[in-house]
């Protein structure tokens, strides 16, 4: 049973967190009786008295025993001046596993757990980070952080006040989460998987020169506290595949590759079509072996759905995240309210889609996760916001805060991003191209911290009235976010997600990207 005991002299008090005591009360047992007092317990506990505090919670899982050590850290986070505390607890289990031709060369496990402690003073905040989860490991990890932004700890004869923390809302719990990682595939399946792959590689593709294809799965359990009351759990499940092609024939070249990935599904693995990837995979490759090189010139171009939505989020999201605001680096700092995209364009950002990549039942601040309308029909109407954007920028919270892991504070990012499905089929979108671009897979790239961008194509077509027809390669979209945003001016009804990778202020996370096809009037595209 969950519980912490503070011994002063010959008593013994117990603070108990379990069925039949209640909440945020003590129970006083005297030596020489039976009976029970119960008393508030900030009557009773001193920060003379840390020192002599046991607890005991639970160290292979974050549970409701961690509440009590977590509640008296905030109080004494809250007594030494701190506007607000927060606790972020963390462990991983994580493993890659690559294959090469027909070997397994790689394969990498890693086990972490630790925690970060945010402390805000006014809009000015502080994060410590540590793997030491003992008490006196986090009291120290918190002291430093206050010490940071010029706070001390109270007195040996201060009183620590309660910090009340709401009903324990545990989404692992709640949505039988606990079994997904002993039921996730095992080494001996994932190696399996991965070599039949390059197999399948080898068997449809021509002029084949090298063959790779990776997993990864990263199971993950959080816990957040804070002084606002905040205490939730949650456990994550990653899991992604990916194959890569290399062909050459003489001085023709192409490569590509292909990610799928899935959160909440220990048999995404097992269910995963290899043979349908890998004719994928091939195919693309073969069309662009001998494809010529694109001309360089301004083109109409039709972005494919899927991964195509990467632009949008590069070029456009990372601008409506409040950690650009607080920088003043964003083109729409003052235009929520205002027009910034062509009226055909309505788009989202959310962490509520089915086993999508940035999906989550909670932020890692806690905050439950929702539905964003970024923009409605070409109008800007809200901004993505964690608590420090909340504090620094005034536009509220949207269960935006996310981090890499423990060791980073949360920022304001994106989750599942894209651009919602318009009243056009593509038929009609390619129908109103004379001479343009299909640019069917789109490779990587960089943006400016404005939103200057150029993007690689992987794979592209020429359109011809309207029809798609010969191959082209090396195509680089090059452009600005506030103008090709206004030239976005048909969107099919074909939305299509893809898992993606975004790094950012708070580390590296899973995040989605889609998009139905779209066509952009006009965009530079470099080439020969």
């Amino acid at each position: 049973m969950p519980h912490l005991i503070l011994e002063p002299g010959s008593q013994q008090i117990l603070l108990d967190y379990g069925l039949g005591y209640l909440p945020g009360c003590v129970t006083v047992a005297h030596p020489t009786s039976h009976h029970s007092l119960f008393m508030s317990s900030s009557t009773l506990l001193l920060t003379k008295e840390l020192p002599k505090l046991h607890y005991i919670a639970t160290p292979e899982r974050f549970d409701m025993s961690w509440e009590a050590p977590l509640s008296t850290l905030l109080g004494l986070g809250r007594s030494a001046g701190a506007d607000f505390v927060e606790f972020f607890l963390e462990r991983v289990n994580y493993i890659n596993c690559l294959a090469e031709d027909e070997q397994i060369t790689s394969i990498s496990p890693a086990l972490t757990t630790g925690a970060g402690i945010r402390v805000f003073r006014g809009t000015a905040d502080c994060y410590v980070s540590t793997n030491d989860l003992s008490f006196d490991g986090l009291k120290k990890a918190l002291e430093k952080a206050l010490s940071s932004l010029g706070l001390d700890l109270p007195g040996p004869n201060a009183y620590l006040p309660e910090v009340y923390l709401e009903m324990f809302r545990d989404y692992g719990a709640a949505k039988s989460k606990e079994m997904w990682l002993p039921d996730c595939s095992s080494i001996q399946e994932i190696g399996d998987v991965l070599l039949a792959t390059t197999d399948q590689l080898q068997r449809k593709a021509s002029h084949v020169q090298s063959r790779r294809a990776g997993y990864f799965r990263d199971w993950q359990e959080v816990l957040v506290a804070a002084s606002d009351g905040t205490f939730a759990r949650d456990i994550r499940l990653t899991q992604s595949v990916s194959c890569n092609l290399l062909c050459a024939d003489g001085e023709h070249r192409s490569s590509t590759g292909l990610r799928d990935g899935d959160t909440s599904d220990p048999d995404f693995l097992r269910n995963w079509d290899y043979t349908a990837t890998a004719a994928e995979v091939a195919e693309s490759a073969g069309q662009m072996l001998y494809a010529d090189y694109v001309e360089s010139g301004t083109y109409p171009i039709v972005m494919a759905n899927h991964f195509g939505g990467v632009i949008f989020h590069e070029a456009c999201g990372h601008l409506l995240e409040t950690t650009q605001i607080e920088r003043k680096t964003t083109p729409f700092l003052a235009s929520k309210g205002e027009k910034i995209a062509h009226e055909s364009l309505t788009a989202w950002d959310e962490g509520r889609s089915e086993d999508a990549f940035g999906s989550s039942d909670m932020d890692d601040e806690g905050m439950p996760t929702q539905r964003t309308l970024l923009i409605e029909n070409g109008i800007l109407k809200n901004f993505l916001s964690d608590r420090a954007g909340q504090m620094r920028t005034g536009h509220p919270r949207t269960g935006s805060g996310r981090r890499n892991s423990y060791t980073f504070a949360a920022a304001s990012r994106m989750r599942n991003t894209y651009i919602a499905p318009g009243d056009c089929t593509t038929e009609d979108i390619f129908n109103s191209i004379d001479k343009g671009i299909y640019c069917k897979k789109m490779g990587g790239g960089s943006v400016g911290p404005t939103g200057e961008f150029n993007f690689g194509v992987d794979e592209a077509y020429l359109i011809e009235n309207g029809k798609v027809t010969k191959p082209l390669k090396g195509a680089i979209l090059i452009g600005e976010a506030q103008d090709i945003m206004q030239k976005i001016s048909m969107c099919s009804d074909d939305l299509s997600l893809a898992p993606g990778f975004c790094g950012s202020i708070s580390g590296s996370i899973y995040v989605t990207v889609g998009q139905p096809h779209i066509k952009v009037d006009s965009i530079t595209v470099g080439g020969r």
